[in-house]
């Protein structure tokens, strides 16, 4: 038997074994490197991928190490005696062939696959070619069988309230954090919203990311559960109450390859709503020519999507398409975000007037699942709540619960201007260009980098003077971003690139 260790590389969401080339009870030679192995204790077995080492210093000749991710996933503490066996065939496997050539699968296809899936039986190539196969074509029905098969594998929450309303967007548009405003609006409206929600994985920032500037996100399903009954709901971090784990493996592949056709997005936003135990949902599109939907066709398209597997589901949905022409808010990065979502709690004069209204919009029609309000009279109860400072006070409170992070909402002092460079008018904004450049400045790994919007579409602007400013905690960060904002600022002046 080996010992097993723990070896602190952060592998996200890949379960990764590591064996010395040196080691004498099993020959490294048989078990191919980067190849598929199954680690044992007792009955327990995960599979994981392989690496071998050379260096004694990590690895002595009779251990065997695991990731954070597979140590995690194991279970069991360093030390105690672990074996490794070749793989077991994965048999879903021939659904994912199947696929490949164009079959149409059934229920119990992808439920197999899903199930491998979220055991972390595939390995990341194995996935890409589930995904590649179901972005060729996907009949609505297949859409179906696998957000019913994703929802099953995962930590199903109950909830003893009549109503529980939850809220999403399909991203895309930097800045656009209504969700921290039309959590606390809707709690102190009265109404149950356990909200869960994804860190950033090629954006400047998840909700997550900003929430976790205020308040820990980092909460399991027990302490979740508490907080949502004391005080009626919570802004938490969707990867740890494990809701849906085959999403989050899926997606640690799909968004590298930019794989994000409709049929994935409605099966990982549904599933994830139905294991957080919603019994109502809003959902907005922002539609936009740099946004993740393109045209108001294609808007229409993917709602009929939305409501076709939500009506299967028993989900009742509600669509709102918004505008997703530029960005939201004035703030692109964590800290810069968790800024105006703040300023707008807080009735600031000076806070970002499209972000406050969006989030009442949102906001409005959530309420308008509460059987006590008259219909067409959430949006006027939304804007009382937020002008009362009551949806302020609820912030408060799932900040006290969660536990302050402790953090300032400062962006980092390392900064550069991007200068108009002619008189004009702002004619259009690049919500992936802007998104990218935040990112580039560190966004949200330092939670105090990214991007401060200073003009908007529309505003008149002068030769010199600053369309945006770029915050980085590090000076090579700031080169980067100060590059590729050279190349192109993300800006259109007067119908020119600026």
């Amino acid at each position: 038997m080996l010992k097993l260790k723990r070896v602190a590389i952060d592998t996200h969401r890949e379960s990764i074994a590591y064996l010395s080339r040196a080691c004498t009870l099993y020959r490294a030679e048989e078990f191919q490197a980067l190849g598929r192995i199954e680690v044992k204790a007792g009955s327990l077995c995960i599979p994981a991928t392989l690496n071998i080492v050379d260096d004694p210093g990590l690895l002595a000749p009779g251990e065997l190490g695991l990731s954070e991710e597979a140590f995690r996933l194991f279970g069991r503490a360093e030390g105690t005696d672990v074996s490794i066996e070749h793989p077991r065939p994965v048999e879903s496997l021939e659904a994912v062939r199947a696929k490949i050539q164009g079959r149409v699968l059934s229920e119990a296809e992808y439920h197999a696959v899903i199930r491998d899936v979220a055991a972390q039986r595939y390995s990341k190539m194995d996935i890409a070619a589930f995904l590649v196969g179901c972005a060729s074509f996907m009949t609505p029905d297949e859409v179906l069988s696998l957000t019913r098969a994703m929802a099953n594998v995962g930590h199903r929450l109950e909830w003893d309230h009549k109503m529980v309303v939850d809220k999403h967007c399909i991203g895309g548009i930097p800045g656009n954090r209504t969700s921290m405003i039309v959590v606390p609006i809707v709690m102190a409206h009265g109404l149950t919203i356990p909200k869960t929600s994804s860190r950033a994985i090629t954006s400047p920032a998840g909700t997550a990311d900003t929430m976790e500037v205020l308040a820990r996100v980092d909460i399991g399903t027990d302490e979740m559960r508490a907080i949502v009954e004391k005080i009626g709901g919570c802004l938490v971090w969707g990867g740890r109450v494990n809701l849906s784990p085959a999403d989050d493996v899926l997606i640690t592949v799909e968004r590298p390859l930019r794989i994000d056709t409709r049929e994935q997005m409605v099966a990982s936003i549904l599933s994830k709503k139905l294991t957080a135990g919603a019994r109502f949902l809003v959902l907005d599109i922002p539609v936009g020519p740099t946004a993740k939907v393109r045209s108001q066709e294609e808007a229409v398209r993917l709602r009929k999507l939305f409501q076709y597997v939500a009506g299967a589901l028993d989900l009742p949905i509600e669509i709102v398409i918004t505008d997703g022409r530029e960005p939201i808010g004035n703030g692109i990065g964590p800290m810069l975000e968790a800024r105006d979502v703040m300023a707008v709690l807080r009735n600031d004069r000076g806070a970002p007037q499209d972000l406050r209204e969006r989030a009442i919009l949102l906001a409005g029609v959530l309420i308008e699942a509460d059987a006590g309000i008259a219909g067409g009279q959430g949006l006027r109860r939304a804007r009382e709540l937020l002008d009362s400072g009551a949806a302020l006070k609820a912030m408060e409170r799932i900040i006290e619960t969660q536990g302050p992070s402790g953090l300032s909402i400062t962006p980092s002092p390392t900064g550069y201007e991007v200068l108009a460079p002619r008189d004009g008018v702002v004619i259009s904004i690049d919500c992936l260009r802007i998104a990218r450049i935040a990112r580039m400045a560190g966004a949200p790994a330092f939670k105090g980098a990214g991007v401060d919007l200073l003009k908007k579409t529309g505003a008149t602007v002068r030769r010199g003077e600053p369309l945006y400013r770029i915050h980085a905690a590090l000076p090579a960060d700031l080169g980067f971003a100060a590059d590729l904002a050279a190349q192109d600022s993300g800006f259109v002046v007067n119908g020119r690139p600026a």
